[in-house]
């Protein structure tokens, strides 16, 4: 266990000594083997670890318990590496180090791992090639569709419940991504799993944290439950998942055909990552290179902007390395198709920015999206010049470097901070100009383009949007909740930006008002397919506005001239109107030009529609009404809290003379 006391040096001094011009031309390593490389050619063991005095390879047959059977001295190479080789191919063999660090021996696992035994305590050798499922040389990223839906799903989630059909076996793992043609408790009627998805509409498949964490006993019940936001090993797959967590390559071959299995069926997969702090100090950082990893403040005090108990330290040269190129290794060998960062805010831009052209230029300008949430729990001790990736320096990231729009959220629904408090859509006042700024992806506020905004109401923290509704109204009855449900979905889809949700908000899902479910029950946060068949009608609805948005280049144009394309706003009390100038780029679309009406009061409201042509696209109750001609009067009927969706096809002549 580490303790400050262990080492001669204090955090402080340590801080110092890893500042100093001496350390960074002695040990900064620009090598990218570090960890082990496993092949037919051999095994080659790299470890950084500057301050070491020795260090010793221990070898064993299994990932957990036994003796080891052989422990081996590493020769120090330069730049603070350590090093040994071998010329057999040494794949399933487990290991760590037993290093002495200022007269103290430490036991450590491998940082830069990319398998472990069950819970992560013990490293791996692997022949990666091994783990490829069948079909994986072949595997690639469906094609990028005109928009972008991502859909929040946690792996234990999404399988559990007996309602969603899967085979008992893979409930709650990786493998459960794999079963194609699922149904509510098998009736071969109701699609749920990833038909229902593919029936959804959405493109990108967003799964909550599958590195390996500390949070769940992997030897434990299958009903132990955590979000995951704890890492241990950030190059391993959580081994919960896995049908077999004692046998490391189980966990990495199951991994990558769930990742093969969502492509092959039309999904885009991104991974949700935590580089901004450890599951606890005592990490495999702190063991191989003490206070390297994490920041202090000035008086001795362990950073903690995380609220997690420490804060990595991203600006620091051999962490920032650490970071990008473990991003890397998951695009590389996993196929990932793009990032969402927990607290990105902790993160600094430089890096940031970094992991932006890394991989354009690996794999194309913006073709891995890359997102997170820019604010932190609380002050971080970052050192030097480094800047934090908070939304206050959205100017300073790459426009393709998106954030997750916490005012457009709040303006909608209500705070997420203050589970009392509504938005415009439940009764709150004066909330006209943020919805307004929301649907230009807050344009006004210097954000550079709407690639840079995630527009959502609803995530895995904080209440479900149903339970937001609830908490604010609860004198309303179950068909206003589902008519205001309706309402946001119609809302945060009609504004510029990248389109996210939960799952389950599609269908009211709930957590009977718990504000955060990362360590409760199972069976409280477990995906409800039944739910999903008893409110299918609001199901329809965001089916009907996916499709919808599709087809309306105004509202999915990630440009930085988007924002001219919104135009004659009206406000007034508790209703918002205004136009949008839906003509493409290129080609031809059915409406160009498109009127959206908010009205969040409980009484109906007429609007004036400028000239001939309109055709009603969605209102309150259908989002599917484009699909036949709905010819629009002027002085038309906007329902009680609703959206009005009005779309107006002009003469070719005419377009073409606006286009010119």
């Amino acid at each position: 266990m580490f303790r400050e006391a262990d080492f001669m040096k204090t955090a402080l001094e340590w801080k110092k000594y890893y500042s100093s011009p001496e350390f960074k031309n002695r040990y900064l390593y620009s090598g990218n083997d570090l960890g082990v490389s496993c092949t037919d050619q051999g095994t080659s063991f790299k470890l950084w670890s500057p301050s070491a005095d020795s260090v010793a390879l221990n070898l064993y047959h299994g990932g957990s318990g036994q003796n080891r059977y052989e422990s081996i001295p590493m020769e120090k190479e330069e730049k603070g590496v350590w090093s040994w080789q071998s010329a057999e191919n040494m794949h399933g063999v487990y290991y760590d180090f037993t290093l002495e660090i200022e007269g103290r021996t430490v036991r450590s696992a491998d940082p830069y791992a990319k398998a472990c035994g069950i819970n992560g305590r013990r490293s791996m050798a692997v022949d990666l090639r091994r783990t490829d499922p069948e079909g994986w040389e072949a595997d690639c990223a469906p094609a990028k569709g005109k928009e972008q839906f991502i859909y929040e799903i946690h792996v234990k989630e999404f399988s559990w419940d007996v309602s969603g059909g899967f085979p008992e076996e893979y409930r709650g793992k990786y493998k459960a991504f794999t079963c194609c043609d699922t149904t509510l408790y098998n009736d071969g009627i109701h699609p749920t799993g990833l038909s229902y998805l593919k029936d959804l509409g959405v493109t990108h498949v967003q799964i909550m944290p599958a590195y390996d964490y500390g949070s769940v006993d992997e030897a434990g019940k299958d009903t132990e439950f955590n979000w995951g936001y704890d890492p241990v090993n950030y190059n391993v797959p959580e081994g919960s998942y896995s049908t077999d967590p004692e046998h490391g390559e189980v966990r990495i071959r199951e991994m990558k055909e769930m990742i093969h299995s969502l492509h092959e069926q039309g999904f885009r997969v991104i991974m949700d990552v935590v580089y901004n702090h450890t599951y606890v100090l005592d990490s495999w950082f702190q063991r191989t290179a003490p206070w390297y990893f994490y920041r202090v403040f000035d008086d001795g005090r362990v950073s903690n902007g995380s609220a997690c108990g420490n804060d990595v330290a991203s600006e620091r040269e051999m962490c920032a390395k650490y970071i990008l190129e473990s991003v890397l290794y998951w695009t590389e060998e996993y196929h990932v198709d793009g990032f969402r960062f927990d607290l990105m805010g902790l993160l600094d831009v430089d890096l940031m920015n970094r992991i932006r052209r890394a991989l354009d230029e690996r794999y194309g300008r913006g073709e891995k999206i890359l997102f997170g949430e820019p604010w932190s729990a609380d002050e971080t001790a970052m050192e030097g010049d480094a800047v934090p990736a908070l939304k206050t320096n959205i100017g300073l990231l790459d426009e393709n470097i998106g954030m997750f729009c916490d005012d457009t959220r709040d303006a909608v629904k209500g705070s997420a901070l203050k589970i009392h408090k509504p938005g415009f859509i439940n009764g709150a006042e004066d909330k006209e100009n943020d919805i307004i700024n929301g649907v230009s992806a807050w344009n006004a506020a210097g954000v550079k383009a709407p690639s840079q905004i995630i527009t959502y109401v609803s995530a895995h923290d904080n209440q479900t949007l149903w339970d937001k509704l609830s908490e604010t109204m609860p004198e309303a009855g179950e068909e206003e909740r589902l008519r205001l449900n309706r309402m946001a979905a119609a809302l945060y889809m009609t504004c510029q930006g990248t389109i996210f949700f939960l799952s389950g908000e599609e269908f009211a899902r709930t957590k009977d008002g718990l504000e955060d479910s990362f360590n409760a029950p199972i069976a409280l946060n477990r995906l409800d397919w039944e739910k999903a068949w008893e409110n299918r009608e609001l199901v329809e609805y965001y089916k009907g506005l996916i499709a919808l948005r599709s087809q309306l280049p105004g509202l999915c144009d990630k440009s930085a001239k988007a924002a001219t394309r919104i135009h004659h706003v009206v406000k007034e009390e508790n209703a918002i109107s205004f136009l949008v100038d839906n003509r493409p780029e290129n080609g031809r679309t059915h409406w160009q030009t498109l009127k959206v009406v908010y009205n969040s009061s409980r009484t109906p409201r007429t609007v004036s529609l400028e000239g001939d042509g309109w055709n009603v696209l969605c209102d309150g109750m259908d989002s599917r009404l484009w699909e036949k001609e709905h010819p629009a009067q002027d002085g038309i009927r906007v329902a009680p809290q609703s959206v009005l969706i009005l779309g107006k096809t002009e003469e070719e002549s005419t377009w073409r003379k606006r286009a010119v």
